[in-house]
């Protein structure tokens, strides 16, 4: 929904406000034009080797502090405000799925912002209505190739003759980006998860040489990996496997994940007839 200039709202219009996190002023004039009925907070420095710790910190952490000020200097409580954090904050994995119960075990710089984010919301609980989402890795069309997924497949639609990566033998728990939005568009609706912190994920993990050896099945290309050591990440989280059950029970009417040939199919297939 978005407001047209006289204020009134408009449905099925969107309207596209920009600022800098980092300018309090700027995030708070934002608010104040939209005056939004509910958030979803996606917002930050996403890339785990982003290479540059001070700026993940200031937007992830800071950059969150001046939103959630924002909304509090409002004039009204919104209905419901959704903050993306993130599964790495679970760090190197342990046997089985990792739950919302899983202690904390942060492996890099990013994992300590996203919960160091998480710590500061809870500063802002009964003052506004916040949902803590924990997603674990999802893909789509248009990520980025900086992503580890984008980047397989655009080799694949490109026929190049090798890929460079680091270590194919770590696992993660991939999502469909739509999958994802379906859930933050849910839990905006869902008022028992006011408060809750949720893992988002599919509950199943592939390894990139499983990921790989399903975009060759589906391109029918070969693909050789040249193991490049400077991509194969210090304390590298090896597992990330997700619960859903959560989910699952704030959301029962949340369909089943994309499988994840499916979503691979679909990237593929981008621009194509």
């Amino acid at each position: 929904m978005a407001q047209r200039g006289d204020g009134r709202h408009v449905e099925g219009v969107a309207a596209l406000h920009a600022a800098d996190l980092l300018d309090a002023a700027a995030v708070e004039d934002v608010v104040r034009r939209v005056a939004p009925d509910r958030v979803v907070h996606l917002a930050a420095i996403a890339h785990v080797a982003d290479g540059n710790p001070r700026s993940m910190y200031l937007v992830n952490l800071l950059g969150t502090r001046h939103l959630l000020e924002s909304l509090l200097g409002m004039g009204r409580q919104p209905e419901a405000v959704v903050l993306a954090s993130s599964a790495n904050i679970y760090g190197n994995a342990r046997e089985g799925a990792l739950s919302e119960t899983t202690p904390p075990e942060p492996a890099n710089d990013y994992a300590v912002s996203k919960m160091a984010m998480e710590a500061l919301a809870r500063l802002y609980a009964g003052r506004l209505p916040l949902v803590v989402c924990r997603p674990f890795n999802y893909t789509g069309r248009g990520q980025s190739e900086a992503f580890l997924l984008p980047k397989i497949v655009s080799h694949a639609r490109s026929r190049a003759e090798w890929i460079e990566l680091g270590n194919v033998a770590v696992a993660r728990d991939f999502s469909d980006v739509r999958d994802v939005t379906d859930a933050y568009a849910r839990l905006l609706e869902t008022p028992a998860a006011i408060g809750r912190t949720i893992n988002l994920c599919s509950g199943t993990a592939y390894s990139l040489g499983e990921v790989l050896g399903m975009v060759e099945a589906l391109s029918g290309r070969s693909l050789p990996v040249h193991v490049n050591p400077a991509l194969v990440r210090q304390n590298e989280v090896r597992i990330l496997k997700g619960d859903r059950t959560l989910l699952a029970s704030l959301v029962p009417s949340l369909p089943p994940p994309r499988p994840l040939l499916e979503t691979l199919r679909w990237m593929l297939e981008e621009g194509q007839p």
